[in-house]
């Protein structure tokens, strides 16, 4: 049986928003622009999230031909999804686009009968915990490896 990670776009529309997979849409400076300055992936290289981008499943919010939100799932499609990335433009916040945008993600038709989802915040509990969202299970079981310094040495700024 073959393998497809990436069926053809979905898209969704909420009033003058539309929210869509196609990556053909993204706007990567923009995108770039904003996780360069975020608390979880300063100093980022644009050539690390166009490589991110191309290997996760994305979705992009739009009004008109301009981007306004994002979020991408790195997944196997079998049995698990992280969710990363996630942010709205400030300028649209406050219009349950970070909610939608969530029950989008959640309802996505390669996403269903997934064992395990997970996702890391500092700042969007609340969000998060509307599509089910908690404290590990079991903490206890979980390790990370984590560079907190990865984006500011220059080998994370190679393509």
């Amino acid at each position: 049986m073959p393998i497809v990670i990436h069926e053809s776009a979905l898209e969704h529309r909420k009033d003058e928003f539309v929210l869509t997979t196609n990556c053909g849409r993204l706007d990567l400076d923009m995108i770039h622009g904003f996780l360069t300055e975020s608390y979880w992936a300063r100093g980022i290289s644009r050539e690390v999230v166009a490589r991110s981008i191309e290997n996760s499943l994305c979705f992009g919010i739009y009004t008109g031909t301009r981007q306004v939100g994002f979020a991408r799932v790195i997944s196997d499609f079998a049995t698990y999804a992280y969710i990363a990335d996630v942010f709205v433009l400030d300028s649209f916040r406050g219009r349950g686009l970070g909610k939608w945008l969530m029950e989008c993600i959640m309802q996505h038709p390669q996403l269903q009968g997934l064992r395990r989802w997970s996702l890391a915040t500092s700042d969007a509990h609340g969000l998060y915990a509307q599509s089910g969202f908690t404290a590990p299970r079991r903490p206890e079981i979980y390790m990370e490896r984590y560079d907190e310094e990865v984006y500011q040495r220059p080998a994370a700024r190679r393509e």
